[in-house]
């Protein structure tokens, strides 16, 4: 606990303000980033990083989450699951055995655990080393980290969507909050509509699989009651998935005035067959990793979640791109 302290007092020193000669001024940088979130016919490229900066720290811990907000970065994808006690907590799997120094047999469910259980375990790295005093954070730790700083992508959380609305409400991050999910529009927008502040939703939609019908059920929404338009789609693609089918979905999205957020963790998520590997090995080979970045930026996506983030920050950095 003296480590949040430690590190919301930190948050609280670094809330600046953004200006620029001509430009707006913002309290803080997150206010900045809302601001271009907001502007899908902006030139801004939003960068959003997968379970934070879990290739120099463990994924999901609060200093994966500050590596990349000393990055630059935009928006930090987190996953979100419910101890045994009903609070929620940073993990992508549904128990702790990968992620933790967890030595039982059985009972390794998040949902078979306690808080205090959990918080005894130690988190491990990428390459499974077990550090010395990294816990599992806890969402209101981590939103104290990044309030006011970048915004937070929460992932495989809608479920909980009435667990987390208190927490944000408490800690004042509400705005900064995109959750996202393939549930109906209709389920969506009357579990959001519920709370007088809402977080920004993003749809999760596989063009290929049902001809863009879910895309376009939500830009429909969207036309009948501007409150409910998603701010940004993200556009998961298999191997079937034609560049016709990928450029289609981003037109649509750009038409009905939101973001495009594609992924290049792999190569089957991105649509076009890049990736963050193949973009590493351009960089590698020609000291560029345009011939990946630079084709998916040509279709007109203006989010892109990754697991390289400094190398895309920089690439986009050098094109204009993340000004």
């Amino acid at each position: 606990m003296k480590t949040i302290c430690k590190l919301s007092l930190l948050a609280m020193v670094l809330t600046f303000v953004v200006s620029c000669a001509d430009g707006p001024r913002y309290a803080n940088r997150a206010e900045k980033i809302m601001a271009e979130m907001n502007n899908p016919a902006s030139d801004y490229v939003l960068v959003a990083c997968h379970r934070g900066d879990w290739r120099n720290y463990p994924e999901n811990s609060i200093p994966a989450i500050e590596s990349v907000i000393r990055m630059g970065a935009d928006i930090v994808e987190l996953d979100v699951k419910m101890t045994k006690d009903s609070v929620i907590v940073l993990s992508h799997d549904r128990n702790v055995r990968r992620c933790t120094n967890w030595k039982g047999e059985h009972g390794s469910g998040v949902d078979k655990l306690t808080l205090d259980e959990i918080k005894a375990l130690k988190l491990k790295r990428a390459h499974g080393v077990t550090t010395d005093s990294l816990r599992m954070p806890t969402l209101e730790e981590a939103f104290l980290v990044c309030k006011d700083r970048i915004l937070i992508n929460i992932d495989q959380g809608f479920q909980y969507y009435d667990l987390i609305m208190p927490v944000a409400e408490k800690v004042g991050i509400t705005r900064q909050l995109l959750i996202k999910g393939g549930s109906a529009v209709d389920y969506v927008n009357a579990k959001m509509n519920q709370y007088p502040e809402k977080m920004m939703y993003m749809p999760i939609v596989s063009p290929k699989k049902d001809s863009c019908r879910a895309l376009k059920s939500f830009i429909e929404a969207g036309k009948a009651n501007p409150a409910d338009k998603p701010i940004a789609y993200e556009l998961c693609y298999g191997k079937e998935c034609s560049p016709a089918d990928y450029q289609e979905a981003v037109d649509l999205v750009r038409e009905a005035g939101s973001r495009a957020w594609v992924n290049t963790l792999w190569a089957s998520l991105s649509g076009l067959g890049y990736d963050d590997d193949a973009a590493f090995d351009a960089f590698q080979k020609t000291g560029s990793p345009a011939p990946v970045y630079g084709e998916i930026l040509k279709t007109g996506v203006s989010m892109i979640q990754t697991d390289r983030p400094e190398l895309l920050l920089n690439y986009l950095r050098s094109v204009g791109r993340h000004d």
